[in-house]
Order: structure tokens, then sequence, then C-alpha cells
């Protein structure tokens, strides 16, 4: 595939086949990833990979995102809480889960580094995948479900997740979506 190809074609899917996803289409995933950037190649990103019952637990985790976020209820409605509930429990059925952490650290700088390397990690990492045939979406999530996401995967004290993958064949074929293209200054 064409680069500007896998670019265009490339989009969160929230609805997912519940096939497996192969070890190795994952590998080439992680292969992809391990190609990014980082500065001073410092490749500060790791990758815990979840299936099975290790991914059920995962959603359940994640599944209390909201619990805590009247906010959420206030803007959104009950409705909207459940509904979004469901989702973080199920992952739209992604059979695969990748949990992306980098090192904790107390200087800003470096931590910036750190996680900007692992978004050119995560992009060639869905760019990859939309190569391959497979979708991903990448989660935000509560920073206080970050601890039981460690603690499930078996994440060392020394790293932090900061983004979740959901990951599997695409349930339909993505609805195209406009992009702004107003985004550059063009000085002399």
């Amino acid at each position: 595939m064409e680069l500007f190809d896998a670019l265009n074609k490339r989009h969160s899917l929230r609805a997912f086949k519940t096939d497996p996803v192969s070890r190795e289409k994952l590998d080439k995933l992680m292969e992809a990833a391990s190609l990014a950037p980082s500065s001073m190649n410092e490749q500060p990103w790791r990758f815990f990979i979840s299936t099975g019952e290790s991914r059920r637990e995962i959603g359940e985790i994640l599944a209390r995102n909201t619990a805590h976020v009247q906010e959420y209820l206030d803007v959104m409605g009950i409705k909207a809480e459940e509904h979004a509930e469901r989702w973080f429990a199920e992952l739209g059925d992604a059979p695969v889960v990748i949990a992306c952490a980098v090192p904790r650290g107390d200087d800003d700088f470096a931590l910036l580094n750190k996680h900007l390397a692992m978004g050119c990690a995560i992009q060639n990492i869905m760019l990859a995948a939309t190569d391959i045939g497979v979708a991903v979406c990448p989660i935000t999530f509560a920073y206080w479900v970050r601890d039981d996401l460690g603690e499930a995967l078996g994440i060392p004290d020394d790293l932090d997740v900061v983004l979740i993958l959901a990951v599997g064949f695409p349930a339909a074929e993505p609805k195209t979506t406009a992009r702004n293209k107003d985004i550059a200054v063009y000085r002399d």
C-alpha cells in the first residue's frame, strides 16, 4: 500500500469482528513501532499486548472510566454515560488491547520527548495496521485506572500507561470523514 493510501484509509474504528488477530500480524505492528523516531534513539516505548482473559479484565477496568465523572453526566446525560461504560467494557469487541507505556520521570522536557516518541510509534502502528487490514482505535482514558491497568498487565512500576489501542478486524467499512486542510501558515 502506498503511504498516502494508508493515510487516507486509516480510521479510528469503534466496532470490530471478534476474530483473533494472528501473532504474525501483531509482530508486524510491533516492528512498525520499533521503526519510529525518538530523541537520541532512546526508543522509550513499551507495549503490553492483551488477549483472552487479560483482555476481558482490561475492559472491566476501563469500564470504570466514567464512574467518577459528574461533569460527563452533566454534559452528556445518563444514557451517554451508560453507552460509554458499555463501550469501554467491550471496546467494540476488539480481540486485542495494547497498552502503550513510557518510563516515568520528573524532567518535563525528557518526559515530553518520551511522549512525542510514543506518538510516533503509535502512528506507525496505526499505518501498519491499515496496510495489513487490521483496524486500531486509540483510546485515552481516565488516569485513575492507570495503576489498575498496570497491575492487570504486569507493567513495571517505573512505566506509565499513556494510551490504549483497541485492535481487531473492522466490523464494517469506515465512513469517510472530512479533514481540516486549513492547518498551516506559510511565511516567506
